[in-house]
């Protein structure tokens, strides 16, 4: 069952430290872009991944073309994707063990959630951090 109370999702929140956003993009006018400013802003380090752009920088951070090249630690993967891609995104945190995954607003796949639950993941679904972490008041990072 995906993480649905406030003093779940803030726990969550305040144990994380570094989130790799898939479908990163390097346009403002996108909603990944705006919330992975937050999410730095806030004190986490983001590693945005995205293939299309590959090997360019955005918020001053390399962008991988997958999870799996990364080769660090990745607390909580945050996914823009559409629902029917989100599958594969989960997929990729399982595989490369990830500890939580993030479904985006709108972003609802009850068949990648239940896998990313039974692989021992925390699973936010439907929901955006950049939305929850001055609603639920979690301390910056520093």
């Amino acid at each position: 069952m995906p993480l649905t109370t406030d003093a779940d999702i803030a726990a969550l929140l305040a144990e994380t430290r570094t989130i790799a956003v898939i479908g990163a993009s390097d346009r403002p006018d996108r909603p990944s872009w705006g919330v992975m400013r937050v999410l730095q802003d806030w004190g986490y380090r983001i590693l945005p991944v995205n293939p299309q752009i590959t090997g360019e920088h955005v918020h001053g951070e390399y962008v991988w073309r997958d999870l799996d090249q990364i080769g660090e630690e990745i607390d909580m993967v945050d996914i823009f994707r559409r629902p029917q891609a989100a599958g594969e995104a989960v997929d990729q945190a399982i595989a490369i063990g990830a500890k939580s995954v993030w479904l985006q607003i709108g972003v609802i796949n009850e068949e990648a959630a239940a896998r990313a639950e039974a692989a021992g993941l925390k699973v936010v679904m439907d929901r955006c951090p950049a939305i929850d972490l001055p609603r639920l008041g979690v301390p910056k990072k520093g």
